[in-house]
C-alpha cells in the first residue's frame, strides 16, 4: 500500500518528537541526579564540619530520603500508568527545588533529616523509575536504544555536579552551595520537564491474557526476582561506598583508591554500551542470572585479590556488571510481563533495590567490622550477591508476555 503524503510528514514528525522526550529526559536526569544525590556526596563532610552533626547522623538522613523515594515511588509507578510524565515529573521538580532550600535553610538536625525524607518525594517523581516508565511507553519495540542513551548520559552526572558542587564548595557555605544548586535545578528541570514531556501520553494496547498488576506483584516468580535484585544491588552499591577504603587497608594511598574508583564508573559505561548487543543474543533468563553472578564474581575478588592492578581489573569488571544492572533493571518487567503495567510493577521492584542503595554502605562498613576488615567484608557481599543469581534462575519467567 503507498504511503501517503501526510504520513510521510507524520512519521518524520513523530520521531522527531520521541528525540525531544529523550532529550528532555537525558537533560533533566543528570540535573536531577547531580543536585538531589551526588552533591551532597561532596558536601556532607562540611556539613558535618560546620553543624556538629556527626557524620553518621548526616548520611543517615540522606540515607532516610532514599529510603523514602523508595516507598513513595510505588504509588508514583501506578499514577505513572495512568496520566503519564508530564505533570508527575515537572510536579517533582519543583518539590526538588522546595526540598534543596529546605536542606539549606533547616536550622537543626530534625528538620534537616525532614527536609531530606521531603528530598526523597521528589526523587521517586524525577529519578531513573519515571524516566524508565516514560521511555518504555513512548518508544515501545525501541525502548531499550532510548534507555541505553538515557543511562549513558546520565551516568555523567557525578562527571558533572561533583566538580561543579565542589568548585561552589570552595568559594561557599554548603548553604549558599546548595542554594545555588536549587537556582540550577528549577532553570533546568522545571521547564524541561513541563516543555519536553508534553507529548501526549500513549494509550495502552491492554493484552486480555495480562494478569492484574497486583496478581503478577504477589506471584512467586515476581517476589524471588526482588529478592534476586535487592540482593545483587546491595553487592554492588556496597562496592562503591568501601572500594576506597578497602584499598587503604591494602596500603594503596587514597588518590590510587579513588582513581580505581573512577575507573569503574568509566566501566559502566562500556556495560551499558553493550547492553542492546546483549539482549539480542541472550535470553532474559540467562541474561539476569550471568550479570548476577558477574555481579558476585567481580565483588569476592575484590576481596581476594591484593596488587593494586588485579584490584583496578576486578573494580572495572565490577563497574561494567553494574551499569549492566541498571538497564537489565529497566526491561526486567517488559521483558517479562509486557507494557501494560510497567509504572506500577517496575515501582514494586525498583523500592528495595533503592533501599539497598541507602544501606549499602552501612552494611558493608558493619560487615566490615564484624569479619575484621574489608577484604573479608568483600568476599562475603560476593557471596549475598551469588545468593540472588541463584534467585534470578527461575524457569516461571522464561517465557515473554506477548505484547
Amino acid at each position: 500500500m503507498a504511503t501517503t503524503k501526510t504520513e510521510q510528514r507524520t512519521q518524520p514528525s513523530a520521531a522527531r518528537g520521541l528525540r525531544w522526550v529523550l532529550l528532555a529526559l537525558c537533560v533533566t536526569e543528570i540535573t536531577s541526579w547531580g543536585v538531589l544525590y551526588y552533591a551532597f556526596t561532596v558536601l556532607s563532610p562540611q556539613i558535618s564540619a560546620d553543624t556538629g552533626w556527626s557524620a553518621p547522623a548526616v548520611t543517615a538522613a540522606f540515607s532516610a530520603g532514599l529510603v523514602t523515594s523508595a516507598l513513595v515511588g510505588i504509588p508514583v509507578g501506578r499514577w505513572l500508568d495512568r496520566i503519564g510524565p508530564r505533570w508527575i515529573m515537572t510536579g517533582g521538580s519543583v518539590l526538588g527545588v522546595l526540598s534543596v532550600v529546605a536542606v539549606a535553610a533547616a536550622p537543626n538536625f530534625g528538620l534537616f533529616a525532614a527536609a531530606w525524607i521531603f528530598s526523597g518525594v521528589a526523587m521517586s517523581a524525577v529519578f531513573y523509575a519515571p524516566a524508565f516508565a516514560a521511555l518504555t511507553r513512548f518508544f515501545g519495540t525501541e525502548a531499550v536504544r532510548a534507555l541505553t542513551v538515557l543511562t549513558l548520559v546520565a551516568g555523567f552526572a557525578s562527571t558533572v555536579f561533583a566538580p561543579l558542587t565542589a568548585a561552589l564548595a570552595a568559594q561557599l557555605s554548603w548553604r549558599h552551595t546548595y542554594l545555588v544548586l536549587a537556582v540550577v535545578l528549577a532553570a533546568i528541570t522545571v521547564p524541561v520537564h513541563f516543555f519536553g514531556l508534553r507529548r501526549p501520553w500513549p494509550a495502552l494496547v491492554i493484552d486480555h491474557r495480562t494478569e492484574s498488576p497486583t496478581r503478577i506483584a504477589r506471584s512467586p516468580s515476581f517476589l524471588t526476582l526482588i529478592a534476586a535484585f535487592a540482593l545483587s544491588g546491595l553487592a554492588s552499591y556496597a562496592v562503591i561506598a568501601n572500594l576506597v577504603p578497602l584499598m587503604t587497608q591494602r596500603g594503596i594511598g587514597t588518590g590510587a583508591a579513588a582513581l580505581a574508583l573512577g575507573l569503574g564508573g568509566a566501566g559502566q559505561v562500556l556495560g551499558r554500551l553493550g547492553y542492546q548487543s546483549l539482549v539480542r543474543r541472550v535470553g532474559v533468563v540467562p541474561r539476569t542470572v550471568g550479570v548476577m553472578a558477574g555481579v558476585a564474581v567481580t565483588t569476592a575478588l575484590l576481596g581476594v585479590f591484593t596488587s593494586y592492578a588485579a584490584l583496578v581489573t576486578a573494580a572495572i569488571g565490577a563497574g561494567v556488571v553494574r551499569g549492566i544492572m541498571t538497564l537489565l533493571q529497566a526491561t526486567a518487567v517488559t521483558e517479562r510481563w509486557g507494557p501494560t503495567h510497567y509504572g506500577h510493577l517496575s515501582a514494586y521492584l525498583n523500592a528495595p533495590i533503592m533501599i539497598a542503595t541507602a544501606v549499602g554502605p552501612f552494611v558493608g562498613a558493619a560487615l566490615a567490622s564484624l569479619l575484621g576488615g574489608y577484604a573479608a567484608m568483600f568476599v562475603a557481599l560476593g557471596a549475598i550477591a551469588a545468593v540472588g543469581a541463584l534467585l534470578a534462575y527461575n524457569p516461571a519467567s522464561r517465557a515473554r508476555v506477548s505484547k
